[in-house]
């Protein structure tokens, strides 16, 4: 069975989708960890809660001063915990994207290398006769 057949393709489009399922729902389950994290340690409202945690997900930092000392710890836990997960989301998702283009690329610069030697060597064999 070659790379290209239906059956892999259809391997390799489930495996994305599953990738990204994964990616989305780690960054959804940390969201909703960090919004209600916010709202009931500090108090703040549900729309300064998602703020606050999307400020930190994304390493923006916290746009608000925070005034509690569990609100503080919650923070700069969540910060952690919301950037890597952000970050190996990232990772998961995109990584496999990039080696498939890099390997299709590496794929086409050794035919284009074989045909130029083919190209290369049967213009020798004409100058030799």
């Amino acid at each position: 069975m070659t790379v290209g057949s239906p059956p892999r393709r259809r391997q390799l489009l489930a495996s994305k989708k599953r990738r990204v399922f994964y990616a989305v729902s780690g960054i959804v389950v940390v969201m909703v960890v960090g919004i209600v994290g916010f709202h009931y340690i500090e108090g703040m409202r549900w729309v300064d809660a998602l703020y606050m945690e999307s400020m930190l997900a994304t390493g923006q930092g916290p746009p608000i001063s925070l005034s509690t000392d569990y609100g503080k710890i919650f923070a700069s836990i969540m910060g952690f915990v919301s950037v890597g997960t952000v970050f190996a989301s990232l990772i998961v998702t995109l990584v496999p994207i990039f080696a498939q283009l890099w390997r299709e690329g590496l794929e086409r610069l050794e035919v284009d290398a074989r045909t130029l030697e083919q190209d290369v060597s049967g213009t020798k064999e004409k100058d030799e006769q």
